[in-house]
């Protein structure tokens, strides 16, 4: 096995011998990184410096005896969460040459635990869309077919895990933005309840739905980047103030006594007949495993899709009324006013999808059409969240396919909106009601990944690791790599 092969507990345990250094695991994640990122596209900067100058200081602390399963792990940041002193541009024009003066809250918490950051990845602008094929600098490529999308928005950090660029990542998820691509490359991708990650230092989206997670090769390292990154933060006034258990110790690989329910609407007209038959296969290993498996219905999830493109459009526009060309980011020069200057701001620095959710948020939000519009969607959110309360009263966890589709062509879907907006049809659903979900891989239709999401309710990240690690060590699926 390679060095950049490793998992974060493969490469822990092999520092921590002192069998190798940190600097060697990030020398050859580097070297991987220049073999293979002009095929996939997967990051926007490689923070080569930086990488070599932390894994020196990793090295001194593991050689003082400091062995946080973190420490000296080389690991990707998605382009959406401020890095101090290093360009942070959401894949758009509009922050093409911003340069943060204080690092996010994650960012903070994985320092703090011996990061080694080999860079920021790729997403789609502003975390809109579900391809990574509207990023405004180049598409990302997926390394389990190249001319297939990786899914979005956090395209270019599940690729990063999946080609071993890094060993791990880190992702934001505002509508499935974690698990559809880690379901597309066949990685593991966590989406915890909202509040349970400080979202301070994450550009924002929707501010009512975006959440940060990780991106890794299994559940166990899942896990452990989620003893980090989990915590109360006051600068974050939506973070939860809820104690933070140690994920690690949830890891058992049984489920007897466990009831997962199987929402039927989940399984929607146009899913692909194998998606249809590996989720068959894995719901049975589910049951192989002791778990009692029963079929669910909630009905309210058909609304889910058409509130979430009120909700997240409204928000949207509210956050990027910020982009004015004044205080920082793109700025139109060649102007006769102020007003014609913002104007053209936003028209040059703007991508068409950010600009198509700031019309449609600001139409929602409009006089005369916000009660028919948003205050409606709103009631549908609580209709759909008092569904999945109701149904947790009676199950441990739901099971259900990740996305309906594997992975399509890159150009396929990105001149129909409505289309590409389906691809979240069974993710957006837990940013809705603010619950998590974990997508793990399940296995392949016709050479291309299909993932297993497994939701549950608030704050029970502990019981979704538990039956991904499961399902995980009954099947090995993880252990494949795409054939670059």
């Amino acid at each position: 096995m390679k060095l950049y092969d490793l998992t974060i507990h493969q490469a822990h345990d092999l520092l921590k011998r002192k069998e190798v250094s940190s600097l060697e695991l990030t020398k050859a994640v580097l070297k991987r990184i220049a073999g293979v990122e002009g095929k996939v596209g997967a990051i926007v900067s490689i923070t080569e410096d930086l990488a070599l100058s932390q894994a020196e200081q990793a090295d001194k602390r593991i050689s003082g005896g400091d062995f946080a399963p973190l420490t000296g792990i080389p690991a990707l940041i998605k382009d959406n969460m401020c890095t101090n002193g290093i360009r942070t541009t959401c894949s758009s024009k509009m922050l093409e040459n911003f340069v943060p003066p204080y690092d996010a809250t994650v960012v903070e918490r994985l320092k703090e635990a011996g990061l080694v950051m080999v860079g920021k990845t790729n997403m789609d602008e502003f975390a809109m869309g579900s391809s990574t094929e509207n990023s405004a600098l180049f598409p990302t490529h997926n390394p389990w077919g190249l001319d297939r999308v990786p899914g979005g928005s956090s395209g270019g950090s599940a690729v990063g895990v999946a080609t071993d660029e890094a060993i791990y990542a880190v992702g934001s998820d505002t509508g499935g933005s974690i698990r559809q691509p880690a379901g597309f490359c066949s990685v593991v991708g966590f989406k915890p309840t909202y509040s349970r990650v400080s979202r301070y230092g994450l550009v924002a989206f929707a501010s009512s739905l975006d959440q940060i997670g990780p991106l890794t090769k299994d559940v166990t390292d899942s896990a452990l980047v989620m003893n980090v990154i989990a915590s109360y933060d006051p600068r974050d006034s939506t973070s939860a103030n809820y104690p933070v258990p140690d994920y690690t110790e949830s890891l058992i690989p049984d489920l007897g006594g466990f009831r997962l329910g199987v929402p039927r609407e989940y399984f929607v007209e146009g899913m692909e007949k194998g998606v249809g038959e590996v989720m068959r296969t894995a719901i049975a290993k589910l049951e192989e495993l002791g778990a009692t498996v029963e079929e669910v219905s909630l009905p309210h999830t058909k609304y889910a899709l058409a509130a979430y493109y009120i909700i997240a459009p409204s928000e949207a526009m509210a956050n990027l009324a910020r982009y004015d060309g004044v205080k920082y980011g793109f700025s139109y020069q060649d102007a006769e006013s102020m007003w014609d200057a913002m104007e053209k701001t936003r028209q040059f620095g703007f991508g068409p999808e950010v600009k198509r959710r700031i019309i449609l948020g600001t139409y929602a939000l409009s006089a005369g059409y916000y009660d028919a519009y948003y205050l409606k969607a709103q009631k549908v959110r609580t209709l759909i969240r008092r569904e999945f309360a109701e149904v947790f009263q009676r199950f441990d966890a739901l099971i259900t396919p990740t996305s309906p589709t594997v992975p399509f062509k890159i150009g396929e879907k990105v001149d129909d909106p409505l289309q590409m907006y389906l691809s979240d049809v069974c993710t957006l659903p837990i940013n809705i009601a603010g619950i998590p979900g974990l997508s793990v891989p399940a296995g392949f239709s016709d050479g291309l990944p299909v993932g297993m999401q497994i939701i549950g309710k608030p704050f029970s990240e502990e019981t979704l690791l538990r039956i991904g690690f499961a399902y995980e060590q009954a099947t090995g699926w993880w252990e494949q790599k795409p054939p670059l």
